[in-house]
């Protein structure tokens, strides 16, 4: 068994996928979910997805990494603990006191810094997080997700001039998880339908 694999059936063991009917952020309705925020609850698993991450790193030039909040924060720390590299993350809001910054952890201007998140769906909502950094003359040139919905995310960011990169793909989670027969034909045929597949 290959490391996706694992990390496949890991997020399935753990109730991070889930089949049924869910509304998702932008209101459209889905017959999956991915609930990565609940990997907080497993420091085992974070370690596993934080060794995939870094695997993916070494072969990119940065300086420091950033997680994208609130899901990808935790991701970051572990990926930065195992690893060494330092990081920083933008704020959802500026701080109204103190030294009101808009990004946490030490950095310089230009520095290039590698933005992690969770997984991608359409990529909007990336453009909105890497702002702060751009703004605070950094350079995002990559972006890695540990789980890539295929729902045009990809292409999106990649439109915009950025390197994309994921752990896994939902198609790569669904192989794996049909192969083990963690889920039903009828949820694999659901979910490959739902994403023109």
């Amino acid at each position: 068994m290959d490391d996706k694999e694992k990390i496949a059936l890991s997020l399935h063991e753990i109730g991070a996928i889930k089949f049924g009917n869910f509304t998702l952020k932008d209101g459209s309705q889905s017959p999956f979910y991915i609930d990565l925020r609940i990997l907080v609850s497993f420091p085992e698993k974070l370690k596993e997805i934080a060794n995939a991450l870094i695997k993916i790193s070494k072969k990119l030039t940065f300086h420091r990494i950033a997680g994208i909040p609130y899901a990808a924060i935790p991701i970051a720390t572990a990926v930065s603990l195992k690893s060494g590299f330092p990081l920083v993350y933008p704020r959802k809001e500026q701080k109204g006191y103190g030294t009101k910054r808009q990004i946490e952890g030490i950095h310089k201007t230009a520095e290039t810094v590698l933005v992690y998140d969770d997984l991608i769906t359409t990529g909007a909502s990336k453009f909105e997080a890497i702002k702060p950094l751009e703004d605070a003359n950094l350079r995002v040139k990559d972006i890695v997700v540990l789980v890539d919905r295929e729902q045009g995310g990809k292409e999106t960011v990649e439109a915009r001039g950025y390197k994309f990169h994921s752990v896994l793909t939902i198609t790569e989670i669904l192989n794996s998880l049909k192969k083990n027969n963690k889920i039903s034909k009828e949820e694999f045929d659901k979910v490959t339908d739902y994403l023109g597949k």
